[in-house]
């Protein structure tokens, strides 16, 4: 496609042939990009009383991007994780720009200067088995949605499906019988099989009798029988969460995402002994590295260490009173 150097056929061929045709990138990468441009767009017009047809790359310096990524996180509350993924993906048409449009060189090398925006790295949140056991039972299983509700986290905390792996499976993505597995296609479109323990796979198997659905139906539908959104898995999760908590206190300090199910499942199998490579690959990730994060969250594998630190002479282990009110006195 020619784009005769101005914005418009820039970033329409940036969509449709750098991305769909050249890197066949996938729908999600697609979306985010979109969205950001989009949010960039409306930016312009509010700013610059110009319509984006009418946008010049030279409209869109360093000030003006340095603006819009603040504009992101006073007036619409971004945090610094998302104010970087809408600068990469800027990022990425300038680097576009400089391959195709050579004059416009120098504004493209400035953009892709703009350096990231560092943030504090909170600390994982999971649930310990007393709370994925109080998770579970919060699900009215006489009713057929809580049947399914209670099915979905079940899968969810055994295998560690990313959110939208998860709202993505179908009926005949599930595989019973010996070796019992769930297959799906997750980041940069990897397709992986996680195996199923014997309950999930009743659980399953129950499921799948009672919905009687197509081999290409969703696995977890909504209540018109459509595939289940993401905001939908985090509204579930939240109903139930309010019932757990009432019966398990812990879970009142904790604030847990869909995504907080997959830590727990790297949790438990890190607690288990499982290899980080193991787990790398039981959740698909890219790099064993990406599996560092739960050696940092688990305190039981900490307080291992300390227990080998303790001076000469003394028991190994921390200091826990037996008493209720030795231990009051000791919160004091």
């Amino acid at each position: 496609m020619k784009t005769n150097g101005h914005f418009p056929a820039l970033l329409e061929a940036f969509f449709t042939e750098r991305l769909m045709h050249q890197r066949n990138a996938s729908p999600h990468t697609i979306a985010s990009y979109r969205d950001t441009f989009r949010l960039l767009l409306g930016f312009a017009q509010e700013r610059l009383n110009k319509a984006p047809s009418t946008l010049t790359l030279h409209d869109l310096d360093t000030p003006f991007i340095g603006s819009f990524l603040t504009h992101l996180e006073k007036e619409r509350g971004n945090k610094a994780r998302s104010r970087n993924v809408r600068l990469a993906a800027v990022r990425a048409f300038f680097r576009y720009v400089a391959l195709h449009e050579p004059g416009h060189s120098a504004l493209a090398q400035r953009v892709l200067a703009m350096p990231s925006k560092r943030h504090k790295k909170k600390q994982i949140e999971f649930l310990a088995r007393p709370e994925i056991d109080a998770l579970l039972a919060a699900p009215n299983r006489q009713i057929r949605l809580g049947r399914r509700d209670w099915t979905m986290l079940l899968v969810a905390v055994q295998t560690g499906l990313r959110v939208s792996e998860l709202t993505s499976l179908r009926c005949e993505d599930v595989v019973l019988g010996d070796g019992a597995h769930i297959r799906c296609t997750g980041k940069g479109r990897k397709e992986r099989c996680t195996p199923l323990r014997k309950e999930t796979a009743a659980a399953l198997r129950a499921w799948l009798r009672e919905s009687s659905a197509l081999p290409s139906a969703p696995l977890f539908p909504n209540a018109r029988g459509n595939r289940l959104s993401t905001d939908g898995v985090a509204y579930v999760l939240d109903k139930h969460l309010a019932a757990a908590r009432r019966k398990c206190p812990s879970l009142r300090n904790k604030r847990i995402t869909p995504h907080a199910l997959r830590h727990t499942t790297a949790m438990e199998l890190l607690q288990c002994g499982v290899d980080r490579a193991v787990i790398a690959l039981w959740l698909g990730h890219e790099s064993v590295e990406t599996t560092q994060m739960y050696l940092h969250a688990d305190l039981e594998l900490k307080e291992k260490a300390l227990a080998t630190t303790a001076p000469l002479g003394v028991p190994p282990g921390r200091y826990r009173p037996n008493d209720e009110l030795l231990a009051f006195l000791q919160s004091l």
